[in-house]
């Protein structure tokens, strides 16, 4: 039982990176001008929770920044102007590519560029587990156990994520090469046709000049 254990630990550590993006701290430098953006792609129905923080090098330069998060089909999921900092969360409905776009506001970044601290958690990270711990009274070997839980759940759904996307590029791959196959046809007849329309117009052609 104690092996079985280990090994189902053993595959929970080294699935998880590859299956559950969990969390993911990113350092981002935005420019003086334009607009720097962080994307994933999220399944449906996954807690989103975001962190992020505004650094300044100079404590007399306070830089803001306007903040937009936006869903697969465009829809706004988070807005905030002249922000130093500040939290967005949010459960996924559709599947897609998720973004978080940053641009500086005004001057208040001394003509500089500035950096944003962006501590980005999806699915079981994003969970409070403190909290969970608290309201069902649980702590210790049960609290790891049910975070394991979340974590094969967690593996299961994306790995259910996958085989979809995997079936959807598949049809997509057959439909085109139907259409590739149909357009081959289309151009060797359209080839055939012409060769033809070219042999009955020179025979035509040499008739009248009676060289044949």
């Amino acid at each position: 039982m104690q092996r079985e254990f280990l090994l189902l630990w053993a595959l929970i550590f080294f699935l998880t990176p590859e299956l559950i993006p969990v969390c993911k701290a990113v350092w981002l430098t935005v420019p003086k001008t334009g607009t720097k953006c962080v994307s994933e792609e999220i399944q449906s129905k996954v807690v989103v929770l975001a962190d992020y923080l505004v650094i300044s090098d100079e404590h007399s330069i306070f830089p803001t920044v306007s903040v937009k998060v936006t869903s697969p089909y465009g829809n706004v999921l988070h807005h905030s102007e002249n922000a130093t900092h500040g939290q967005f969360a949010f459960t996924t409905q559709e599947s897609g590519t998720y973004l978080a776009c940053f641009e500086v506001v005004g001057n208040s970044h001394g003509n500089k560029d500035i950096s944003i601290n962006l501590d980005w958690k999806t699915g079981i990270a994003a969970k409070d587990w403190d909290s969970i711990a608290r309201k069902e009274k649980i702590e210790g070997v049960e609290l790891e156990l049910r975070k394991l839980e979340g974590a094969v759940e967690g593996i299961h759904d994306n790995l259910l994520y996958l085989k979809s996307r995997e079936a959807e590029m598949r049809i997509v791959s057959e439909k085109t090469n139907s259409r590739v196959a149909w357009y081959s046809i289309m151009s060797l007849g359209i080839c055939i046709v012409v060769s033809g329309l070219q042999i009955l117009y020179l025979k035509q052609y040499f008739e009248r000049k009676k060289l044949i």
